[in-house]
Parts: structure tokens; C-alpha cells; sequence
């Protein structure tokens, strides 16, 4: 799903909503729905930009790391199957 706001536009969004007089007129003003702010305010809470790009770093290593786990898992398997059809195990 292609997110319609980048996580540094979305921190600008809520920085910005704390100076705001209300939260409606800064969603309304960046034409978002208050449930998206307050969703957004929970989930990056307390966070400056390099941190969300080490999270997402860290995201996309995790990641990558699983799927050479379940690679590895996948080629372990199917020489236990090999072994087995030749009477080796």
C-alpha cells in the first residue's frame, strides 16, 4: 500500500498540529481525518526524523533477515527430503 504522506511529511504534520489552535483546522488543512492524526500521534509519538529512518532501516533488515531464515528453512527441508527418498536418513 503506497502511503500518500512520507514519515517526515507526517512528523511535520504533527509538529505542526501542536502549535495549532485546534486539530480539526490541521487536518483539514492537510486533508486528513482527525482518527489518521490521532493514529499517527500514537504511533510516532516522541520521535525526530533520523530516529523513524533507523526504525525503518531496522524494519527493512528485519525483513531481509527473515526471509534468508525462511530460505534456509525451505533448502534444509527439501535436503531432508532427499535424504529420505535415498534411504540415507
Amino acid at each position: 500500500m503506497k502511503q500518500r504522506f512520507s514519515e517526515e511529511q507526517i512528523l511535520a504534520i504533527l509538529r505542526d498540529g501542536e502549535l495549532a489552535p485546534t486539530k480539526a483546522e490541521v487536518c483539514r488543512k492537510h486533508g486528513i481525518s482527525e482518527q489518521t492524526y490521532y493514529r499517527w500521534q500514537r504511533q510516532y509519538r516522541d520521535m525526530e526524523v533520523d530516529q523513524l529512518r533507523r526504525l525503518k532501516q531496522l524494519e527493512q533488515e528485519n525483513a531481509r533477515l527473515k526471509k534468508l531464515v525462511a530460505d534456509q528453512a525451505l533448502a534444509h527441508e527439501a535436503l531432508k527430503e532427499v535424504l529420505a527418498k535415498r534411504g540415507l536418513r
